[in-house]
């Protein structure tokens, strides 16, 4: 039986291979990017190749085995000018896609533009529905005093009911970041708790809840209503039948929301360039990048040094359906000495490491200091 880092490096070398491998394809594609989070003190920059037609052949949300990874790229630096730099490399091996779609990050939007720009070039930009839904709604509601004390109500609810006969009804966790990416949840445990509260006798008159109970039965409203509208895109992608039953569903939001305002404007912008792009449905929708981000996170977090280095190679090897000669010649051509060149020209060294590289041995710094203060130093 082989040893477990004997397959780790076959792994790696798969994903090397892989990577090697990519090149221009007939069929038109759409390109996913997106930052990784911040593990130690780098990024990596994940490129994904999903066919147009990808949405149309699965009939639901994309799955890693829809998607080739085209491009990884680890730095410390991550700017406008080092994203255009990355996506010329990329883009020069993997061909021109159809489209891009990536979230509403500052840096990845400079980049892409910066890159248009040098290669005089156009490309559809998609923005990610998830993340523009995020942002309609943190800017509705977080400023708001009702928000603040619904968001307290719950934090204390949790620590009250926790490991208790009660411990059913405890609020689901508030992230600290991108909390609004998942907040029908809470908007839903807010519904659950006022149908709870409704019985007479359950509930003091004038309670923080009761004098909340229009502005909760308005925000569960609205982001249960959001929620309904990305199920149906992400499922389904967006074409003249999807538009129709969004706009018919956001019908059920005010008029005067916010949310409901920035949800129409990116479907009039998003509809025009489906029309333009394709007869199929239109990729609107990052979250796959999300999950093997998160299939990533999960093996990381068994090793003893969070920070990123070769490891990353297990992305590529983590998309894509790839047929036992595809492995095989993937294997044949990245050698563990591959690996090694790979690592040595691709993952910056961190700088607390380049640091102590520059220092001199602790030795030969310590005779330095004797030898100045006591004269020569005598080896007999």
């Amino acid at each position: 039986m082989p040893h477990f880092t004997s397959v780790i490096n076959w792994s790696l070398r798969i994903g090397l291979g892989l990577l090697q491998q990519v090149a221009p394809i007939d069929v038109p594609w759409m390109a996913i990017i997106d930052h990784s989070i911040d593990v130690g003190t780098k990024k990596a920059l994940v490129v994904l190749r999903v066919p147009l037609a990808a949405l149309a052949l699965r009939g639901a949300a994309l799955r890693l085995e829809d998607c080739q990874c085209i491009g990884l790229v680890v730095a410390e630096t991550v700017n406008a000018k080092t994203v255009a730099q990355q996506l010329k490399a990329i883009f020069a091996r993997a061909g021109l896609p159809s489209a891009i779609t990536k979230d509403s990050d500052a840096t990845l939007n400079k980049g892409v533009r910066l890159w248009m720009d040098q290669a005089q070039t156009t490309v559809a930009l998609t923005e990610d529905l998830g993340h523009v839904m995020a942002s309609a709604l943190k800017a509705q509601f977080e400023p708001t005093e009702h928000y603040k004390r619904f968001t307290t109500l719950a934090t204390k609810a949790a620590k009250a009911l926790r490991q208790t006969d009660l411990a059913f009804l405890v609020p689901p966790k508030l992230r600290s970041k991108g909390r609004f990416l998942s907040v029908a949840k809470l908007a839903r445990w807010g519904e659950k708790m006022l149908e709870v509260m409704a019985v007479k006798g359950r509930a003091k008159k004038g309670s923080t809840l009761a004098r909340l109970r229009a502005f909760i039965t308005a925000f569960a409203t609205t982001a249960v209503t959001v929620s309904q509208l990305m199920e149906i895109l992400k499922n389904k992608g967006l074409d003249p039948h999807t538009e129709a039953q969004c706009r018919q569903l956001a019908e059920h939001l005010p008029a005067d929301s916010r949310v409901k305002q920035r949800f129409c404007l990116w479907l009039d912008h998003h509809s025009a360039i489906q029309r333009h792009l394709t007869d199929l449905p239109l990729i609107v929708s990052s979250d796959i990048l999300e999950s093997l981000f998160g299939h990533f996170k999960y093996i990381l977090e068994r090793s003893p040094q969070a920070d990123m280095n070769r490891t990353t190679l297990l992305l590529p090897a983590l998309c894509g359906n790839p047929d036992q000669a595809t492995l095989a010649n993937a294997l044949a051509n990245a050698s563990h000495g591959d690996l090694v060149a790979w690592e040595t020209a691709q993952i910056p060294i961190p700088s607390a490491r380049k640091g102590q590289h520059s220092l001199p041995p602790i030795k030969a710094k310590k005779r330095e200091i004797l030898r100045s203060n006591n004269g020569p130093i005598s080896t007999s």
